[in-house]
């Protein structure tokens, strides 16, 4: 609806009314919590707000003359304008240095074995990361409940870690502003090693939805990051209906985050495709660089350590780009 027909229809009513594009930044506004989502839902909202402000109580002709910063001949409905212009500003200078933060961050895990679940929001993403990583990330029947990326270990841990992201959820035609403002939640599934693609199995319209979910990962760049299909939600399916589903989706996983022995089945999974690229190999710490000691158990599995006049030997089994990445802080 436009902006005029909203205002009739508050008139008429007597309540607030939304289009679409304001109903889903309304969901975000309440279900953000970081800093960063706070920025960059406030940033849509104002987006969302500047071309929709009017002039009230007839004061569209009225100029202000320039006091308290108002410029000269400046409308009440220009001088709102462009305060929003100059808060927008504000909001996306302070955005970019909280950004950065998160850069340094996702840069100290890079070379670490990352798996990033993906999918339509409310497909069960953050009960299958709370089931994975033994976290209490919050779980909740909501659209969007989760709107900042959360990276917990896989639990119990292994050797090296295996890290598991949780991610906003999509929806079909989410607002431009917040599918820009949001990329930089999405950026850990474009770094991920593998994406596990997350579908409630329960929902007719799933494959449409799963549609959607490859459709953002596309526009990111992250279509070519090795992926598995998930259909979760099985339990609620009976067993003609999970039998269809493997036939129509032979290479997808059925499961239930509310199983353990599936959960149990999955984190295996995640485990054996990380050891099937995993190469041992031989490294020379010298007593020199004993500090790097904590760097190559993080990201290597130390398999036996022998120590001599030069340093320690250690045989350790680890992924080519990880131990490239050892060798090279060895080297300086």
């Amino acid at each position: 609806i436009s902006p005029s027909q909203a205002r009739n229809l508050e008139r008429a009513t007597g309540a607030q009314v939304l289009d679409r594009a304001g109903v889903i930044i309304e969901i975000f506004h309440r279900h953000a919590r970081s800093r960063e989502a706070k920025l960059e839902v406030e940033i849509a909202r104002l987006n969302y707000v500047a071309p929709r402000l009017r002039e009230t109580g007839g004061g569209g002709d009225r100029q202000r003359g320039g006091i308290g910063g108002k410029g000269a001949g400046e409308s009440a409905l220009e001088l709102d304008r462009r305060k929003i212009r100059d808060r927008i500003a504000e909001l996306k200078q302070e955005l970019g240095a909280v950004q950065r933060e998160q850069s340094t961050r996702r840069a100290l895990r890079q070379g670490q074995r990352r798996v990033a679940l993906v999918g339509y929001t409310n497909a069960g993403k953050s009960s299958l990361m709370r089931a994975l990583t033994g976290s209490e990330v919050l779980v909740a029947d909501k659209l969007f409940a989760t709107l900042d990326t959360t990276v917990r270990a896989l639990h119990p841990e292994v050797r090296p870690r295996i890290l598991v992201s949780d991610t906003v959820g999509f929806i079909k035609k989410l607002p431009h502003d917040l599918v820009a403002s949001f990329r930089s939640t999405l950026d850990e599934a474009l770094e991920a090693s593998l994406l596990l693609y997350v579908a409630d199995a329960s929902d007719p319209t799933f494959r449409d939805q799963l549609g959607v979910t490859r459709s953002v990962l596309s526009e990111i760049g992250a279509s070519e990051v090795p992926s598995r299909l998930l259909l979760n939600k099985v339990d609620r399916l009976s067993e003609d209906e999970r039998d269809a589903l493997r036939l129509e989706f032979p290479e997808a996983t059925l499961l239930s985050a509310k199983i353990p022995a599936d959960v149990a089945a999955l984190r295996e999974s995640i485990i054996a495709y990380f050891e099937a690229s995993m190469v041992e190999a031989e490294l020379l710490l010298p007593y020199a660089k004993q500090s790097l000691i904590g760097e190559i158990y993080e990201n290597a599995r130390v398999l036996s350590e022998e120590y001599g006049d030069d340093g320690g030997r250690l045989s350790v089994r680890a992924h080519p780009a990880a131990l490239d990445r050892l060798r090279s802080l060895l080297a300086r």
